[in-house]
């Protein structure tokens, strides 16, 4: 086993070395047992290069979807200060950078603004705007700036059949980096491929963290989360041995998954406060598909309603509304275990109720709903009165011809959504669309 970590920190430390162009590596660190391993082995590397050879800079890229599982997340936040502060101590090209989903992307703000219905497997939209894009940001920054950049991940084919074959697709043969599906100039590198599962934990227990992190609470985090079926050992020290590690983490809104099998092991392991966050998940599995809680049509207008009458459109205005009581009570309650924890943000408030107002929708207001929660103010009045200002405007000048009230009140919906949430594309295409279907409701 030492003979191939040990294989593993020398071709790091090659490829470190024989790329002349300096193109910058970019690490998925996650805060799990993989990418830890991996950042651990590259960290080892480095040190064995010569000060005045190390000139390529190195990112460890921690992305932050807003909806973490907070025992990682607070985990994931204390070993990123120690990675930046080794990283300096140490005369490391190490840089922390960690990303966020925008605001429009953001998991409430879809959910209770848009009213999309929480993701599953044909709808799984979360991905996309909440890991990859934020990521994907940064890359094409170092992209721009460089003209290539290498992404160094903690992909093991012995990890699953999809990982496996998702690795062989890719690679050139013969070579360390394979091509990027997704980026172009951008190059993928596997450097802990062949590990397997006894040796990942057979690292992180026997060797000492680079930069003075305990990796025995890595251990019992995993430890907690690990079915009741799946026995963890207390220590790892070869290949006889097996390992806990078969949870995955995620986010703790995900429906995509029948159970949050980890978060339930936990709950039954001691921390029951996050049953908090269980329930509330739960609650939103079991709400997704209930034909009372959605509309009958999507966002685009398409018509959702299957033959045997259910609707699948958008959440109904009730739901959200309902769904944002549930959000904002969980958080009052957890917040008397941590006051730090903030579920759902001031600023995905105020977005969610500028979308409710856009779509017409002022039987709820987010100020009243938070206040009736938390039996304080937030002071969301200068943004209630604008909106009520435009709407007595804009009726008083179509007072005679009501529909082009309708009309007006749609197009700037578009176009106010779009410029908040910085999304100008297609605008033109959409108001074209608005136009016609009024023109054919008048000339009927």
């Amino acid at each position: 086993m030492s003979k191939r970590i040990n294989h593993i920190i020398s071709e790091l430390i090659d490829q470190y070395l024989i790329d002349d162009h300096l193109r910058p590596w970019i690490i998925g660190f996650s805060g799990g047992k993989d990418s830890t391993v991996l950042l651990q082995l590259v960290w080892h590397a480095i040190r064995q290069v010569p000060d005045e050879e190390r000139k390529r800079e190195i990112y460890v890229v921690c992305n932050d979807t807003l909806v973490e599982n907070p025992v990682i997340q607070n985990y994931v936040e204390g070993i990123l200060v120690k990675i930046e502060q080794a990283a300096v101590e140490q005369n490391l090209p190490i840089k922390v950078q960690k990303t966020i989903p925008r605001l429009e992307d953001s998991f409430w703000v879809n959910v209770v603004g848009r009213g999309y219905p929480v993701p599953n497997n044909t709808f799984r939209w979360c991905t996309e705007r909440m890991k990859i894009k934020p990521t994907s940001r940064f890359i094409l920054e170092q992209v721009a700036e460089n003209g290539e950049a290498i992404i160094l991940v903690g992909t093991r084919r012995s990890e699953s059949v999809t990982r496996a074959n998702s690795i062989k697709k890719h690679e050139i043969r013969g070579k360390r980096l394979t091509k990027h599906p997704h980026h172009a100039s951008t190059f993928v590198y596997s450097p802990i491929k062949e590990l397997m599962l006894e040796e990942v934990w057979y690292i992180i227990n026997k060797m000492t963290s680079p930069w003075g992190a305990d990796n025995s609470q890595l251990f019992q985090i995993y430890f907690d989360a690990s079915a009741d079926d799946y026995e963890c050992p207390t220590m790892v020290t070869d290949k006889s041995h097996g390992a806990c590690g078969q949870s995955r983490f995620g986010c703790w809104t995900c429906t995509v998954v029948k159970e949050d099998k980890s978060m339930t092991a936990q709950v039954k392991n001691g921390m029951e406060w996050l049953k908090i966050l269980l329930d509330l998940r739960n609650s939103m599995f079991e709400n997704r598909n209930i034909s009372e809680n959605r509309e009958t049509t999507r966002r685009n207008g398409q018509y959702a309603v299957t033959e045997d009458g259910h609707n699948q459109g958008n959440y109904t205005i009730d739901y959200r509304a309902k769904l944002l009581r549930q959000i904002l009570t969980a958080q009052k309650e957890m917040q008397k275990i941590n006051p730090k924890i903030e579920l759902i943000t001031n600023q995905e408030l105020i977005a969610i109720q500028v979308i409710w107002h856009r779509d017409l929708y002022f039987t709820y207001k987010i100020s009243e709903i938070y206040n009736n929660i938390y039996n304080k103010e937030l002071d969301m009045k200068n943004i209630d009165d604008r909106l009520e200002k435009e709407i007595d405007l804009l009726k008083s000048v179509c007072s005679e011809n009501p529909s082009d009230y309708d009309l007006i009140q749609e197009l700037l919906t578009l176009q106010k959504h779009k410029a908040l949430m910085n999304r100008k594309k297609g605008l033109k295409d959409d108001m074209e669309r608005v136009i016609e279907k009024y023109l054919q409701k008048e000339t009927v």
